[in-house]
């Protein structure tokens, strides 16, 4: 594309009003945030915040339009269902993003994942251009923060950082598919934000049935999968790795599969997955020696 044409996209109204909508939606979410991090505000407060935030952005003409899933035809949605659809994503992506912010470099270290690997997935299917520019301008912001962010930490994100990151990841990904009807683009989004998706919805669950009620869906637990981790003897430079090197899988899968094909994808998938428990078997092994030898050593003594 030549920079004429670029510069013509920045001059479409249309793209011009969904950043201003998408710009509009950041301020709402960052005044918001910052009190929240000075002050602590009630959960609802917060959640009502997002959702406004996420209604300016479709207000601006940021959509999901149509739905396609694999094996059934592409559904063009209705504004009603659209837009629901919409804000659940947006609000949906930005408090996982949020969630998984349990670690010095987690959320921001996933988010630089999850930009490259939609970067790479938008050029392969020639998305918009501005989806292009905006995930490369996210991709090299964080790649400059984490060396302050990683563990032990100069910097902290705070809610403010990671809903940012979330807002910003939902909003670019969905700007990114816009234009395309291949089943397999619109859903590469999900898979490259799996790992945080999939933690979110098992809290929500955890928390129901543990709680017994809706309400404790926004009562704080220490169960994530980076608390999990730490409690099975990592360290939180180790537990962190291992979150990133799962994301990293998340998005190879998810490039191969728009790529490659489904078989493709799957053989990779269970490639690593078989590393993976090789390697889980080994370190069960040396875990189990060193607490042999300790209770050895705790004898001869």
């Amino acid at each position: 594309m030549s920079l004429e044409g670029t510069i013509n996209i920045f001059d479409n109204g249309e793209y011009n009003i969904k950043l201003l909508g998408f710009a509009l939606g950041i301020l709402i979410l960052g005044v918001t945030c910052f009190i929240d991090d000075i002050k602590n505000l009630p959960p609802l407060v917060k959640l009502a915040g997002q959702i406004l935030a996420a209604i300016v952005a479709v207000a601006s003409g940021i959509r999901i339009e149509h739905l396609n899933i694999p094996f059934f035809r592409m559904t063009e949605l209705n504004n009603v269902f659209s837009i629901i659809l919409t804000i659940g994503w947006i609000v949906g992506i930005t408090n996982a993003i949020n969630l998984i912010d349990g670690l010095d470099g987690l959320s921001s270290g996933i988010s630089v994942i999850a930009c490259i690997s939609l970067l790479i997935i938008f050029a392969l299917n020639g998305s918009p251009i501005i989806a292009i520019i905006l995930i490369t301008a996210l991709a090299g912001a964080l790649i400059g923060f984490i060396p302050f962010n990683f563990n032990p930490a100069k910097t902290f994100i705070g809610d403010t950082g990671s809903n940012f990151l979330g807002y910003s990841l939902s909003i670019i990904s969905i700007l990114g598919v816009a234009k395309t009807y291949t089943a397999i683009v619109i859903i590469a989004p999900l898979i490259v934000l799996a790992l945080p998706v999939f933690d979110t919805i098992w809290a929500i669950i955890r928390r129901i049935i543990t709680g017994k009620s809706i309400k404790a869906i926004i009562m704080p637990d220490r169960k994530h999968l980076h608390h999990r981790i730490i409690d099975k003897g990592y360290t939180q430079k180790q537990a962190v790795f291992i979150l990133y090197g799962i994301s990293a899988c998340f998005g190879m899968f998810a490039i191969i599969l728009l790529d490659s094909g489904i078989w493709k994808a799957l053989s990779f998938l269970l490639v690593i997955t078989a590393v993976i428990g090789i390697g889980y078997k080994n370190i069960f092994k040396l875990n189990k020696q060193k607490e042999t030898e300790k209770i050895e050593n705790n004898k001869e003594k």
